[in-house]
């Protein structure tokens, strides 16, 4: 009797659909970040503020704050592709104003906030419906996978993204933002392409318990929730990209160009980080990974923060960026294989939540401490309270750190929860 042979296993490239996937966040990614360059050099410019700086931040985590847990009951209940499509096709529209305004000369301050809380709206949406699409694209034993190059390429966008807005710069703040509004359009043009097996959905309105249900998920399994927790509070704490023009103009002095470095150093790291958990996933251990990681994030951060060396700065940042990359490739597996389909839109949105606080709002923190302490000392108790924060959480999700192995397999439903 002759053996049965073992089908073949999946591979990324026998899912065409996670291509055009791959081409919009890309798209997506390096549009924000051009955007990021841009705005922040701006303001800087206009105001010498860091509080102008750190309300860049709050302007685009109040629109998160409000729509959000709303955008995970979307997701849940319409189709994924078009919220995602819908989303990039308005930012693109925004950008597009503003450069044509800044062209023309007339506008001033309040517009560019105006145009940063348009663009945090359409990522409250995108972000959580992105991390909810990509599961119905890929299977379940290739995910982790998928995560890490999906990881990459939003990495390669950062690295671009910065170092182009920062050259582009040099011609007038309207080159990048139409850079950025072009890349956007990509973005929903590569979206449209992407197709996947229809998904039956339940379509019932939105309702308090409804919303609210990813937040009863998440408190419910310890994992999950110390595992998004412990991203939130360290990157609360440690977040020093708001600060990054005063780095670059006031202690480096290394000027537009300099700053596109610096914001592209840490996905430098992040990007060969990812690319290494591509081709070898993380296999055991993946509790204590994530709190390492988180600690030499903070570590890097202290580093930075003292450093008078554009070298030993980019360094810094670059091994930042590779922890960082480490943990969210962590988080983002525990949270998508431990979590029903049905649920996906609404645990996402709560971790975009919880993403878009550590980032944004921390932006703003990083903001009003240095206006407080000096850019320095914002940096050097932001990394300390990082390293803190991984320690306390060690002790806080024993669960957590005793994980060993990323989930076999992905639930069939969620209990009580509909």
């Amino acid at each position: 009797m002759t053996a049965r042979a073992e089908p073949a296993p999946e591979r990324l490239r026998d899912h065409p659909a996670f291509l055009f996937f791959w081409v919009s966040r890309v798209a997506s990614a390096l549009a924000f970040q051009m955007l990021g360059v841009a705005v922040g050099w701006l303001v800087y410019a206009l105001t010498g503020s860091a509080v102008a700086l750190g309300l860049v931040g709050l302007a685009q985590f109040v629109p998160i704050l409000v729509l959000t847990l709303v955008a995970g009951h979307v997701a849940d209940v319409f189709d994924r592709r078009r919220i995602v499509l819908a989303g990039q096709a308005i930012a693109a529209f925004t950008l597009a104003l503003l450069a044509l305004g800044l062209g023309g000369g007339g506008v001033e301050l309040p517009a560019i906030y105006a145009a940063v809380v348009m663009i945090g709206a359409c990522r409250a949406f995108e972000h959580p419906t992105l991390a909810a699409l990509l599961p119905r694209i890929v299977p379940g034993p290739v995910l982790p996978r998928a995560l890490a190059v999906s990881s990459s390429a939003l990495q390669m966008a950062t690295i671009a993204g910065p170092a182009v807005g920062g050259f582009a710069y040099a011609f007038g703040p309207t080159v990048p933002l139409a850079g950025a509004a072009l890349c956007y359009a990509a973005a929903a043009t590569a979206m449209a392409c992407v197709r996947h097996p229809p998904v039956a959905t339940a379509r019932s309105g939105a309702t308090l318990a409804s919303v609210l249900s990813g937040l009863s998920f998440i408190r419910d399994h310890k994992v999950v929730l110390g595992s998004i927790s412990l991203d939130l509070f360290a990157v609360l704490l440690g977040g020093v990209t708001a600060l990054l023009p005063i780095y670059a103009s006031d202690i480096l002095d290394v000027g537009s160009t300099g700053l596109g470095a610096l914001r592209a150093a840490p996905a430098v790291g992040a990007t060969l980080m990812a690319l290494l958990l591509a081709r070898l996933p993380l296999a055991r251990h993946v509790g204590p990974k994530m709190f390492a990681a988180v600690a030499v994030f903070g570590l890097a951060t202290v580093v930075f923060s003292l450093s008078r060396s554009f070298p030993l700065s980019f360094a810094a940042l670059f091994a930042l960026g590779a922890a960082d990359n480490v943990s969210v490739v962590i988080r983002s597996s525990l949270v998508q294989l431990s979590t029903p389909d049905e649920m996906r839109g609404r645990v996402s949105a709560v971790n975009s939540l919880f993403v878009g606080t550590s980032n944004q709002l921390g932006e703003f923190e990083s903001g009003m401490t240095a206006a407080l302490f000096g850019a320095v000392g914002a940096g050097l108790v932001g990394g300390l309270g990082t390293i803190a924060v991984a320690l306390l959480w060690m002790r806080l999700f024993p669960e957590l750190r005793r994980v060993d192995r990323m989930p076999a397999r992905m639930p069939a439903r969620a209990q009580g929860l509909r």
